[in-house]
C-alpha cells in the first residue's frame, strides 16, 4: 500500500508555498509518523477551483483501485478550494479506508463526524478565500482596464510590454502592412506570402481592436492609453474582406450594398427566378427595408457615373479630394527608415554572435530568415507607398482630361459593350457603396458627395402607403427613364 503526498501550487501560491517546500514538509511528516516511503503526485501551476487536474485524477484512480493507505497534504486546500469537491474526496477516502494527513491541520479522521466537520470547515474557508481572491482580481482588472486604459494580457504582435504599458516595436510596420493589404481585399494567404507572417497571426491581427488603441475586458472593448497602429478608416476597410458565414458574391456590387436603416452590409440572394435580390438579413427584426433587385442597383451606379461626367460641381469636388489625398500626411517614411535601420542593426548583431560561436547555426538561420522577411516586407511597403504616390500624381494630372472625355461619351453604351470583368473594375475604381433607404437610393463614389437616385429613375417600384412587410420591390425590367442635364 502506498503513502501518497499530494503537492499543488497555483500561480498565486507559487512564492509562499513552493513545490519543493511542500515536498520537504510532507516527507518529514511521513518520516515522523512512520508512514513508510512517500510517493509524490504533483499539480504545478494549476488552480484548485475544480478536480480537472492530472495529478488529482491520478490520486483518485489509485485510491479507487485500493492501492493507497495514506494521503499527505501540506494543507487541505491543496486538494481543492471547492467545499463540495473536498467533501467528495473525503467520502472517497473513507470508503477505501485511506487515512488523510494534513501537515498544517494534523490528521483528519474522515471516519468520525467531528473529523468530517473539521474538514468541511477548512473546505468552506478555502472556498471563501478563493472566491474573495477572484473578486479582488476582477475588481483590479476592471479598474486598470476601464478606469486607466491599461492592457493586462500578453502584448499583441507589434507591441512590447514596457513598464506595464504597450509600446510599438519593430513589428509595428508589419501590422500596418497587413491592414493595408487586407483593406485592398487581399486574402489571408496572399498576405502571408507577401509579409512572411503566418496565416493564423494575420487573421488574428485583422480582427484585433487593440490596434485602434483600445483595450479589452473579456468581450468588451474600452479606450486605451497605448498608441494605435492603424486609423479607424483603415481598420473598417480591413473588415470588409469577407464576412464570416457569407460567401463573396459574383454580383458587381457584392460587398458594396448597405442598408440605410441598420447600416449593415446586404448580401445578394435569389428571388427564385434566377434574378439577384439584395435583402437585409435583419429585415423583419428591427429593419423594414424591402429587398431590391440587383439590376436596379446597377442602374443606380450607372446614373452616378453619368453624374460624374455631367456635373461640373461634382468634378470640382473630385479634384479637391484628389488634391487633399495627395497632400496627406507623410510621416510614415521616417518611421519606416528607422525601422529598417533597427532591423539591419539586429542582423549585424546576429551575425556577430554567430561568428563568435555564441549561437548555433540553426538558430542563426532561423533568425536570419525572420529578419530578411521583415526587411523585405518593409521594402515592399515603401515600394507600395511610392507606387501609390505615383498613381495619385498620375491621377491628378489626368483627371481634367478624363473628365473632358467623359462629357463626350455615352456611359450606357460603354457599359453595354464592357465585359463583366471591365464593369467590375469600373465599379471598384469609382463606387464605394450603394445605400438602400425606404424611399430612395444613395450612391457613394470614392471621395465625392453622395448622389441620390429615386426608385422611379431605375425602374424600381415604390412601396405604397398601404403595403406592409419586408418583401422585395423588384425592377420591371430596368425601365429607367433618361436623366436630363443642364449645362
Amino acid at each position: 500500500m502506498l503513502t501518497i503526498a499530494y503537492v499543488r501550487v497555483s500561480t498565486d501560491d507559487q512564492v509562499d508555498y513552493s513545490p519543493e517546500a511542500q515536498r520537504n514538509r510532507c516527507q518529514q511528516h511521513g518520516i515522523s509518523n512512520d508512514l513508510g516511503a512517500v510517493t509524490f503526485v504533483c499539480d504545478e501551476g494549476l488552480s484548485g477551483k475544480d478536480l480537472n487536474r492530472p495529478g488529482i485524477r491520478q490520486l483518485i484512480e489509485l485510491v479507487t483501485a485500493g492501492e493507497v493507505a495514506h494521503v499527505i497534504v501540506w494543507k487541505l486546500d491543496r486538494l481543492s478550494r471547492d467545499s463540495a469537491d473536498l467533501s467528495r474526496l473525503i467520502r472517497l477516502f473513507d470508503e477505501h479506508c485511506v487515512s488523510l494527513h494534513s501537515v498544517s491541520e494534523g490528521r483528519v479522521d474522515v471516519t468520525s463526524a467531528s473529523g468530517r466537520m473539521q474538514a468541511g470547515i477548512h473546505g468552506v474557508l478555502a472556498q471563501y478565500y478563493r472566491e474573495g481572491l477572484v473578486e479582488n482580481v476582477k475588481m483590479g482588472n476592471h479598474q486598470a482596464i476601464v478606469g486607466k486604459g491599461r492592457w493586462l494580457n500578453r502584448p499583441p504582435t507589434g507591441y512590447d510590454m514596457i513598464n506595464g504599458y504597450l509600446e510599438p516595436n519593430e513589428d509595428a510596420f508589419l501590422v500596418r502592412r497587413i491592414f493595408e493589404l487586407r483593406a485592398t481585399c487581399r486574402s489571408y494567404n496572399e498576405i502571408e506570402r507577401l509579409t512572411g507572417v503566418k496565416y493564423s497571426t494575420v487573421r488574428q491581427v485583422c480582427h484585433n481592436r487593440a490596434y485602434l488603441g483600445e483595450t479589452r475586458l473579456r468581450s468588451d472593448w474600452f479606450p486605451g492609453v497605448h498608441e494605435p497602429l492603424v486609423s479607424p478608416q483603415v481598420f473598417e476597410a480591413a473588415q470588409k474582406g469577407n464576412p464570416v458565414g457569407v460567401r463573396v458574391g459574383r454580383d458587381l456590387l457584392s460587398g458594396r450594398v448597405l442598408c440605410g436603416s441598420c447600416g449593415k452590409r446586404i448580401a445578394i440572394d435569389s428571388n427564385g427566378r434566377n434574378e439577384g435580390i439584395y435583402r437585409c438579413k435583419h429585415r423583419g427584426v428591427g429593419c423594414s427595408i424591402p429587398g431590391r433587385s440587383a439590376k436596379g442597383l446597377h442602374a443606380a451606379a450607372r446614373i452616378a457615373m453619368r453624374e460624374l461626367s455631367h456635373d461640373g460641381q461634382l468634378i470640382e469636388a473630385v479634384r479637391h479630394e484628389l488634391d487633399r489625398r495627395f497632400a496627406g500626411p507623410k510621416a510614415a517614411a521616417p518611421t519606416r527608415a528607422a525601422d529598417a535601420a533597427k532591423l539591419r542593426r539586429q542582423r549585424e548583431k546576429l551575425l556577430r554572435l554567430w561568428y563568435e560561436d555564441r549561437i548555433s547555426a540553426e538558430l542563426f538561420a532561423e533568425q536570419e530568415r525572420s529578419l530578411t522577411a521583415k526587411l523585405k516586407a518593409l521594402d515592399d511597403a515603401a515600394a507600395a507607398q511610392l507606387q501609390a504616390a505615383e498613381g495619385r500624381r498620375h491621377l491628378i494630372a489626368q483627371f481634367d482630361r478624363v473628365a473632358a472625355i467623359l462629357q463626350n461619351l455615352d456611359v450606357d453604351t460603354l457599359w453595354a459593350a464592357a465585359t463583366d470583368a471591365q464593369r467590375r473594375q469600373l465599379i471598384n475604381e469609382l463606387v464605394d457603396a450603394v445605400i438602400i433607404h425606404a424611399d430612395r437610393l444613395q450612391v457613394r463614389l470614392h471621395g465625392v458627395p453622395e448622389i441620390v437616385v429615386l426608385f422611379s429613375e431605375v425602374g424600381l417600384r415604390e412601396r405604397s402607403g398601404t403595403e406592409t412587410g419586408t418583401g422585395p420591390c423588384v425592377s420591371e425590367g430596368g425601365l429607367e427613364p433618361p436623366r436630363t442635364y443642364v449645362h
